[in-house]
């Protein structure tokens, strides 16, 4: 049996960014770990986003609004930059209404007690004259990492007239990188060390991150293992289940006859 490596660290923090250290690793499963766990990072967490925009008075993206600085293209990019905490299963709206001369930034949207907005100071738009007026209505929604509009559009699916779809980037995880050096564990000195640096968007902690990417991997490997699993294993494993159920219906009768005494 190959032996277990010791337990992850974090040697580094700051803000949304950390440095995972994991040592005694048997030689090149520094690379097949850190590799996997990157992959998973970059694909499949789950993150919000807006995936729709309304804006008063355009009807396509190629437009330009009176007053306000950047075009409608410039604009939808920097709403792309917005990073919210969505607490409901439902697509959430938010609306923005803004006027007269100043600078429009995340913090303008009014949301649902459903939704969280991170970074309330990203800048959307620049209004630069007193009658100025901007109104955006947007949709956020709950996804996995990248999905471009034409892979969420039903093929059937029409829209209201102005509603412009987005490419959603779902991912919370703004950057992955790995490496590994060798190690001495015992007499061998070809041992891995895997150094992990997991970087979020702030919706979400790199700890919780990491915790959610093995989570993710594990159920895999022992979905995948569990018709190949050997009678005894699997006669244990449910002895074991029966065991637990049975302890814990106990453990509620004696709980129920101290409430009546």
């Amino acid at each position: 049996m190959l032996p277990l490596p010791q337990e992850p660290k974090i040697i580094k923090k700051e803000q949304n960014k950390a440095v995972f250290e994991i040592e005694g690793l048997y030689p090149g499963y520094g690379v097949t770990i850190g590799n996997s766990l990157r992959r998973v990072l970059l694909s499949s967490l789950e993150g919000a986003a807006i995936t729709q925009a309304r804006i008063k008075g355009v009807q396509h993206e190629f437009s330009t609004i009176p007053g306000v600085l950047e075009d409608v293209i410039t604009i939808l990019l920097n709403l792309k930059q917005l990073r919210f905490k969505v607490f409901s299963n439902e697509p959430q709206k938010a609306v923005l209404k803004v006027k007269g001369e100043k600078e429009v930034k995340g913090g303008d949207f009014e949301l649902s007690a459903q939704v969280e907005l991170v970074n309330k100071s990203a800048h959307i738009a620049t209004l630069t004259s007193k009658s100025a007026n901007l109104e955006i209505e947007v949709l956020i929604e709950k996804g996995l990492g990248y999905q471009p509009k034409e892979v969420r559009r039903k093929p059937k699916e029409k829209s209201e007239i102005g509603t412009i779809h987005l490419d959603a980037i779902f991912t919370p995880i703004k950057r992955v990188a790995f490496r590994t050096e060798n190690m001495r564990v015992g007499e061998r000195t070809d041992y891995d060390r895997l150094f992990l640096e997991i970087e979020t968007d702030g919706t979400i902690e790199p700890e919780e991150a990491f915790f959610k990417a093995n989570e993710i991997l594990v159920n895999h490997f022992q979905f995948l293992a569990e018709p190949f699993k050997p009678k005894e294993k699997k006669e244990k494993v449910e002895t074991e289940k029966v065991k637990k159920v049975s302890s814990e219906k106990k453990d509620e009768k004696k709980k129920k006859r101290k409430k009546t005494k």
